[in-house]
């Protein structure tokens, strides 16, 4: 790679970094009926055209932005799952992880609690195979690395059911972040045992 193509690499992810950080903030505020184009590109300091070139409509901007909120997921919760003892363990650590991180991240809060951000619920329900693919496809790693025996079908079902479950806490309203994290390993354990002596 030249010196130009790394700059122009940097440029573009650069460029995308804040179209996405705009369209967050506006998502925040007006959900996905009060997104404009032409006001994500004011945001970022570009045309409106510049973000229609980048993403190319409303929907995969959306769904941009939804992703990359997945990603930090992903990686935060693959810290804690590191840091457990066991696979139980980190899952437990991810999935209370999950709950609080939810409450902290501003667009994820708003998703779930307010008004205006509603509409991008289907990112976490019906549309939400993007970020059930980032989610899942990271555990499932997590768990065949700590886990070499646990075949890679057995691993994907475990970590999609953990990522499934975990949503489900996260959007109906009752229980805190510990006993999301405890209900979750209660469904799994048994069936981490069991594949394991198969």
């Amino acid at each position: 790679m030249t010196a130009t193509t790394s700059f122009a690499a940097r440029a573009r992810a650069s460029l995308r970094d804040a179209l996405l950080d705009a369209a967050t903030e506006l998502l925040i505020e007006h959900g996905f009926a009060g997104l404009r184009m032409a006001d994500v590109g004011s945001l970022a300091g570009v045309s409106r055209q510049t973000v229609y070139n980048e993403f190319g409509d409303k929907r995969t901007l959306v769904t941009a932005v939804a992703m990359r909120t997945a990603e930090e997921f992903s990686a935060t919760n693959r810290e804690r799952y590191r840091q457990a003892g066991d696979a139980i363990s980190g899952i437990r650590a991810a999935v209370a992880h999950t709950m609080r991180y939810a409450r902290e991240n501003r667009l994820v809060a708003a998703v779930i609690g307010s008004p205006e951000a509603r509409d991008l619920l289907p990112w976490l329900t019906t549309d939400a195979t993007p970020v059930l693919r980032i989610c899942t496809g990271d555990l499932s790693v997590e768990l065949r690395a700590r886990m070499p025996e646990l075949s890679a079908e057995h691993a994907e079902l475990l970590a999609e059911t953990s990522v499934r479950l975990s949503i489900s806490y996260l959007l109906l309203p009752g229980g805190d972040a510990e006993h999301a994290a405890n209900a979750v390993c209660a469904v799994l354990e048994p069936a981490l045992r069991q594949f394991q002596s198969t």
